[in-house]
């Protein structure tokens, strides 16, 4: 094994995953300036036969026990820093200027998520205040798209800075808007591979709060947990409070809770036709993921002009779509809190059925067994696909 100027312990993935699964690494790089990125990155990309891993907090990746062949580039900057009006990227044209009590936050890419709510929430700024306690690095934040309890990062993003190749084929940093990103539902132009890159810092949008107060609940199980009703804006550590009791319950947050050891949720809840989701049981749970149909006002008068049949356009009829409970599916499928294949160290949470956990021990190779019966179990069952959320590192799934 080697590392390069810069680089530190630890040099096998397990070490490095809060799944604690994957083998020895080949070439372990810890980036902490930007310039220790570009240097491990351009060199990186030069060797077209070396694999590269670019790796945060590592909680969305899980790998194979197999020696890692190729290099770790672990993005580890740091650095919260509040935009000046006229450092503040440039909105898109059409765009509404932004409220008086808007704060841009540029956040170096390997800040920690969670100490990034924990700064929000202490300087008085709503809009991340329900993604509290998840694990990971802010540079990860907008590839994944992350959200939990009715917030996602798409509704606060600006941009990122991203360190890729400009069109002479050199590298070069771009400012890269959130609508260039097409952020979706845990999942973004990055993640799809349209975009390559390292991503180097976000730009978000939040709000102060002048009265100490967060966004409106948007999540019914938080609003309960809270004892208030839907829409209701709440003190924000009262908030953040409620979302870190909510995710320990289940095992959600880093401790020395053994259901912790995970990769969070394993897989999406599906996203299918309304159509087929009528097809399912009806205790099972759906959320309507189609916008209302548009109101067209049709002029009757008959002065008006009179469009040439060919000159219409034609009629857009969008398949209304429906997000389903992977958990619920899980559950129902026959697949329990705690199972575990005979001769395991791999198990389904105690606590909550869309984690896969580590009970100490276990492979990356047998993370992906469980994960693999679990697919085939609801897909026998329901006739639904459950896809895999996290990175899989030489694993087959």
């Amino acid at each position: 094994m080697s590392e390069q100027p810069g680089s530190a312990e630890p040099r096998r993935l397990a070490d490095a995953t809060t799944m604690r699964v994957g083998g020895e690494v080949a070439t372990w790089v810890e980036a902490t300036t930007r310039d220790e990125v570009a240097a491990a990155y351009a060199e990186a990309i030069d060797d077209d036969y070396t694999p590269l891993l670019l790796l945060g907090g590592g909680s969305n990746t899980v790998s194979s026990s197999e020696p890692f062949d190729g290099t770790v580039l672990r993005v580890a900057t740091r650095g919260i820093r509040t935009l000046p009006t006229a450092e503040r990227p440039h909105r898109p044209a059409g765009e509404e200027p932004p409220a008086d009590d808007s704060v841009v936050l540029r956040v170096e890419a390997g800040e920690g998520w969670d100490a990034l709510v924990a700064h929000s929430v202490a300087e008085g700024l709503a809009g991340l205040e329900a993604l509290s306690g998840i694990p990971g690095s802010v540079g990860a934040a907008p590839i994944q798209n992350i959200g939990a309890y009715g917030q996602e990062v798409a509704s606060t993003l600006l941009g990122v800075e991203l360190l890729t190749r400009d069109e002479r084929g050199e590298l070069a940093v771009r400012s890269v808007p959130a609508a260039e990103l097409r952020l979706g539902y845990r999942e973004s132009a990055i993640k799809r591979g349209l975009l390559t890159g390292v991503v180097l810092s976000v730009d978000l949008r939040l709000r102060r709060s002048a009265d100490g107060r967060s966004q409106p609940i948007a999540y019914q199980q938080l609003a309960t947990a809270l004892g208030v009703d839907l829409g209701t804006r709440v003190p924000l550590d009262d908030l953040r409070s409620a979302v870190l009791e909510l995710r320990r319950s289940k095992g959600m947050v880093l401790s020395d809770d053994p259901d912790s050891v995970s990769a969070g949720s394993f897989f999406t809840n599906p996203i299918v036709s309304a159509r087929f989701a009528a097809t399912l049981p009806d205790a099972a749970p759906r959320w309507s993921m189609s916008p209302q149909p548009s109101t067209v006002v049709v002029p009757l008068s008959a002065d008006g002009p009179e469009a040439e049949p060919d000159a219409l356009p034609p009629l857009e009829r969008p398949v209304p779509q429906v997000k389903l409970s992977a958990a619920w599916l899980i559950e129902h499928s026959g697949i329990g809190r705690g199972f575990c294949l005979p001769g395991s160290r791999a198990a389904i949470s105690s606590k909550h059925t869309l984690a896969l956990t580590n009970r100490g021990g276990a492979t990356g190779e047998q993370v992906a067994e469980l994960a693999r019966f679990v697919q085939a179990r609801v897909e026998n069952q329901f006739g639904v696909h459950l896809v895999p959320e996290p990175v899989l590192v030489g694993l087959p799934l």
